[in-house]
């Protein structure tokens, strides 16, 4: 049974992340080695950009299953089977089931972060949060 996208719900959620993607553009500093370990600029930009992750990640898996696309094994199989059900690009897809690895290492291994890697998802990132919500805008119609 496929479900529609909630439109409102969509709205919601897509205000949110641009939120979190404005705070991480505040917090951001223009090069890679101005971010430094344990600062709190550092700290605002790595939240900031896993919620607005995270708010994705459960809008990609909860649209897999509303869509009838299936239960998604892992936040990357998310993206790709909506790729495969042609809601967004297959590029659009690998982008993010990379981010989700993203969000993973972040969740459960901070300490491990390599910030270089840190400033170049918050610089090229927000574009990719973007495409996917304007895919399931459209979707939605």
């Amino acid at each position: 049974m496929s479900v529609a996208i909630d439109r409102e719900l969509l709205a919601e959620r897509a205000a949110a992340v641009d939120r979190h993607l404005r705070r991480v553009a505040e917090h951001l500093p223009r090069h890679a080695g101005d971010l430094q370990p344990l600062s709190t600029e550092t700290d605002a930009v790595i939240l900031h950009l896993w919620q607005a992750l995270q708010v994705v990640i459960d809008l990609a898996v909860s649209s897999c299953v509303r869509l009838g696309v299936g239960s998604p094994p892992t936040y990357a199989d998310a993206f790709r089977m909506l790729a495969s059900a042609r809601l967004i690009p297959g590029e659009l897809a690998q982008r993010l089931g990379r981010a989700a690895g993203f969000r993973n290492l972040v969740v459960h291994a901070y300490a491990e972060l390599d910030l270089l890697r840190v400033h170049t998802a918050a610089m090229n990132g927000p574009t990719d949060l973007r495409a996917f919500l304007a895919a399931l805008r459209d979707h939605a119609g």
